[in-house]
């Protein structure tokens, strides 16, 4: 029997270049090889892809591997990826990955691949616009505003003054489309605004200022088949930071998750459930996604950052919460995999 050719594609020009690497390194080496043979697809900050041996996926750094390319990789053109994979295991992080772009990509190849499509992909990216469909939906959010590069130029006085107005302190500001809490600024005064607003834009022309939440954190991994959505399960989150940071989520001992949730009540896990499922359908999502949110000390469920995708390092949300619910790592990828290629299988058009 022949085995489905899987692209894992990783690395990337975003600012989560590394974590798509653990993601990808992890994928690659639980990835079933009865049904599958993986293939490492490297894609350089300049946004060039190579296909690397597997001595490369165990290098450190996208930086190490990059050292390596000309001398141990293949170069290939984007148009020649078909010829080399039959499937694509999206494991970019961040711009050009997660927001609709490598998803386009796919598309004009005619490679299935996992996640949403293009414009669900770019939603699950964008802040801003995605709490305006989930609000349009009648699923809360977070208050927010938005403030843009031009504005905070040409006067910054007056974007001071209505942040004043409408958020007290503390409150947050993030890029509109960074992911891994990249550019987050928990802002506690006047001051510390000017340098979360500054901070953000370093990595987008927009900012999103957002009110501070008081409750429990969560996460819940959606996965799609046969037509319907189901959560995975529900993790209940406690960073050891003042919020959810880059290192909080990456670093080992910096974070306690709790699958199950230890301290939400069961009646309130079942409607954070049913709320995640509304999120995932109201932005489009398919094949899977991950959906974090806070439920408030009045019980309130906030959804606050719905993913069109999900981290796969070992100790992520996506693994543990298989691993709660039997699956070791190979069943949930081929699971994921069989679901995304009969996803693929019976679109019309672009997903």
């Amino acid at each position: 029997m022949n085995k489905l050719r899987v692209g894992i594609i990783m690395g990337g020009m975003s600012s989560e270049r590394e974590v798509s690497l653990n993601s990808g390194r992890n994928v690659f080496d639980n990835l079933d090889r009865e049904c599958y043979e993986p293939t490492p697809v490297f894609m350089d900050g300049e946004g060039r892809l190579w296909i690397i041996p597997w001595q490369l996926v165990s290098q450190n750094t996208t930086a190490d591997i990059a050292d390596h390319l000309e001398r141990d990789a293949r170069r290939i053109a984007y148009e020649d990826l078909k010829k080399e994979i039959d499937f694509a295991f999206i494991a970019l992080h961040g711009k050009y990955g997660d927001d609709g772009c490598i998803q386009g990509l796919l598309e004009l190849l005619k490679i299935p691949y996992t996640g949403p499509g293009v414009l669900a992909s770019a939603l699950g990216m964008d802040k801003y616009l995605q709490q305006k469909v989930l609000e349009a939906a009648g699923i809360d959010v977070p208050r927010s505003t938005l403030i843009r590069a031009a504005d905070w130029r040409e006067n910054p006085s007056a974007v001071r003054e209505a942040v004043r107005t409408r958020f007290p302190f503390p409150c947050f500001t993030k890029p509109t489309r960074e992911g891994s809490s990249v550019g987050v600024t928990k802002v506690i005064d006047e001051k510390n605004l000017t340098e979360g607003i500054d901070e953000a834009l370093k990595w987008d022309n927009a900012v999103l200022v957002e009110e501070y939440l008081d409750g429990a954190e969560f996460s819940a991994i959606v996965l799609e088949e046969d037509g319907e959505a189901e959560t995975l399960g529900v993790t209940e989150i406690y960073p050891q930071s003042a919020y959810y940071t880059y290192d909080d989520k990456y670093m080992p001992g910096r974070c306690r998750k709790f699958t199950p949730p230890k301290n939400i009540p069961p009646e309130k896990i079942d409607e954070i459930k049913q709320c995640v499922i509304r999120a995932f359908h109201a932005l489009g999502f398919r094949s899977y996604g991950r959906i974090d949110g806070f439920i408030l000390k009045d019980n309130r469920i906030l959804i606050t950052d719905p993913n069109s995708s999900s981290g796969m390092a070992p100790s992520s949300f996506f693994f543990e919460q298989a691993a709660c619910a039997g699956m070791l790592p190979p069943m949930i990828l081929s699971r994921l995999i069989q679901n995304a290629v009969k996803i693929h299988a019976e679109k019309c058009g672009p997903l």
